[in-house]
């Protein structure tokens, strides 16, 4: 896949994986519509891009709202040659036993990963359609195959958000829609998991300091140059599977 002119809405883009990808697809020549909750951060990395020569706009808020997800595919339109979305942001809240976990937590991490993902498919598939050809990415995790105490919501989340992918690639063909796990990626997540509290604190600070400790973690950036390499080749290999950084 040629990259340079093309547009892609990417979610979680003010930090972490999110605004590493930004930044990698706009150095490819790239266009891009970027979203997170806050707008101070979103316009910081918009100007990163267009100091690439990129075009670049942002949606503040959670693209789980309809109306954000709405206004993500029209700037996208509007800059013109929409590609796809990458769909990176999530929520963790580490620590708590399912049944410690707040209600509005829990709300919270499925909101993010599959809610989102559910408008973003809403809003953006019939416009993909109508061009012809386009591309969904959902980033998933290992998480959604274990089950790791401290996790449950977020790990029940990914899961959700992988069969999305595998969903939307049996109802919409034409669209290359696949999850990507980008491996144990140095995050803000995984700070919170290394200072976990709660009843599944202990196995999150053995399992989470453990990578640090080790010297496993990718950089954020790592891991989105793994994902570009995956477009940039033949995403359509995934066609309703999961990649991983190793992949790339």
């Amino acid at each position: 896949m040629k990259l340079a002119k093309t547009t892609w809405i990417i979610t979680g883009a003010s930090r972490g994986i999110g605004r590493a990808l930004a930044l990698a697809l706009a150095d490819k020549g790239a266009n891009l519509v970027l979203n997170a909750r806050h707008a101070g951060p979103l316009a910081q990395v918009a100007a990163e891009i267009r100091d690439l020569g990129s075009a670049a706009t942002y949606v503040e808020g959670s693209a789980a709202h309809p109306s954000v997800a709405a206004d993500l595919v029209k700037a996208a339109t509007q800059l013109g040659h929409f590609t796809g979305f990458i769909h990176n942001a999530g929520v963790l809240h580490a620590g708590p036993l399912l049944w410690e976990l707040p209600e509005p937590h829990w709300d919270e991490v499925y909101e993010a990963s599959v809610k989102a993902a559910y408008q973003l498919i809403r809003f953006a598939v019939p416009e993909l359609q109508r061009l012809g050809s386009g591309v969904a990415v959902f980033f998933g995790s290992g998480a959604a195959e274990s089950n790791v105490p401290g996790i449950g919501a977020y790990a029940v989340a990914k899961a959700a958000e992988e069969h999305l992918a595998r969903q939307l690639a049996a109802e919409a063909p034409e669209i290359i829609s696949f999850a990507f796990r980008p491996g144990v990626v140095e995050t803000r997540m995984q700070q919170e998991a290394r200072e976990a509290q709660g009843g599944g604190a202990e196995t999150l600070h053995r399992i989470f300091r453990g990578y640090k400790e080790q010297g496993v973690l990718l950089t954020p950036e790592e891991a989105a140059a793994r994902l570009v390499r995956i477009l940039e080749a033949d995403p359509s290999r995934f066609q309703g599977k999961v990649a991983s950084w190793r992949d790339g």
